[in-house]
């Protein structure tokens, strides 16, 4: 397989209501997708409210042969309580992709707070037994969690065939995600490696002007995205980098960087630390837009949104009224609460695999956006 693997997490859709996928553009991503020589697909249960699995039916499984792709699809752990919940909700995933097997599947978000599902409710044992029967070809798990935990699972399940971590350039040397040493354990136990977020969230592909000029010096003909799938594919005993993509645009840039590609060599490896002192000198709040936050906010805040708007207004010296303002302002009329409605209940925070302080980002949010909104309503009702 060639390495650039198809997220399904972040697909195309007709408006801002994540169930309503452009299934038309993304037909169009995947054959331009598989004409290159690729094939692996991500998708997982919660992803765009249950609708990603079938909108891979309907762009893949329906349109190409069998043998000629691999499917990745994941356990919500999330929402197993007991052991008689996994059939059903296998089963249903069986359905929704209308596939008999999975390539790859995974236990989603194995961390220290969803250690229920695979201790008390033997998830583990379930999935072998799927294994067993065929119905899934390589068992594997997604870590968000530290290095110290991911050794701790991978000593006590040798059954794992495979590991799915984020690694990005960004994260490498950061000391909340600990992408590089997570990927040492992974190596230290043999497990061959899925990355996932190599563009983080897609904040990798617009870096701040100071860190795009290092990379054009060198390369003019290089997109700051193609830096970061070749800084994740290069590594050693990394076989699949999961990219998502939103349209047409960015599949085609991700397959020509992908196509043919060279290793970060020694002086890329300098200029990309130095982009990434740039970057973290620059982003405020680090939220890669997963979106696992939002099923659980009773306020229905628009977690991943408002923190993108606020690290944009950040970044940029705004002149009085600002896009991102303007931006805020029709989340909160399509129904979206605003960042002051947070009630700091902190079930955020437990399903953010950053583990960030939501709801104390929350407050710097509204500090800079609800005084400014409320200003502009009144100035225009």
């Amino acid at each position: 397989m060639k390495k650039l693997g198809f997220g399904l997490m972040r697909l195309p859709q007709l408006d801002d209501n994540p169930k309503n996928i452009d299934q038309e553009q993304l037909n169009e991503m995947v054959d331009l997708y598989m004409e290159n020589g690729f094939n692996y697909f991500d998708t997982a249960y919660p992803y765009h409210n249950g609708l990603s699995e079938v909108a891979l039916k309907k762009a893949v499984v329906e349109r190409y042969p069998r043998e000629s792709f691999k499917i990745a699809d994941k356990l919500p752990i999330f929402f197993v309580h007991e052991e008689k919940s996994m059939q059903p909700l296998f089963d249903e995933q069986l359905e929704r992709c209308g596939v008999d097997y999975f390539d790859y599947y995974m236990l989603h978000n194995v961390c220290s707070w969803n250690e229920y599902a695979f201790t008390k409710v033997d998830s583990f044992k379930f999935l072998k037994e799927k294994k067993e029967e065929g119905k899934i070809k390589k068992l594997g798990i997604s870590l968000h969690d530290e290095p110290d935990y991911l050794e701790r699972v991978l000593e006590k399940h040798p059954e794992i065939d495979f590991v799915q971590l984020q690694i990005n350039y960004l994260d490498w040397n950061d000391k909340a995600i600990q992408s590089s040493k997570c990927y040492e354990i992974a190596r230290k136990y043999n497990k061959p490696i899925i990355v996932m977020e190599p563009i983080r969230g897609g904040g990798l592909a617009d870096v701040p002007e100071e860190a795009e000029k290092l990379m054009k010096d060198y390369n003019p003909d290089a997109s700051p995205s193609s830096w970061a799938l070749r800084f994740c594919a290069g590594l050693d005993d990394v076989f699949m980098v999961l990219c998502g993509m939103s349209n047409i645009e960015q599949m085609e840039e991700n397959v020509s960087s992908m196509t043919d590609y060279e290793e970060i060599n020694d002086e890329e490896q300098e200029i990309l630390e130095n982009v990434a002192d740039i970057i973290h000198s620059a982003i405020e709040i680090p939220c890669t837009s997963c979106n696992y936050c939002l099923e659980t906010c009773p306020q229905n805040i628009y977690i991943s949104k408002y923190f993108e708007l606020y690290n944009a207004e950040k970044q940029t010296k705004w002149q009085g009224f600002s896009q991102q303002v303007n931006m805020y302002l029709t989340y909160i009329e399509k129904g979206f609460g605003r960042a002051r409605d947070c009630v700091e209940c902190d079930v955020c925070i437990h399903q953010c695999p950053q583990r960030l302080d939501i709801p104390g980002f929350m407050k710097k949010v509204s500090k800079e956006f609800d005084d400014v909104a409320d200003a502009t309503n009144e100035a225009f009702s």
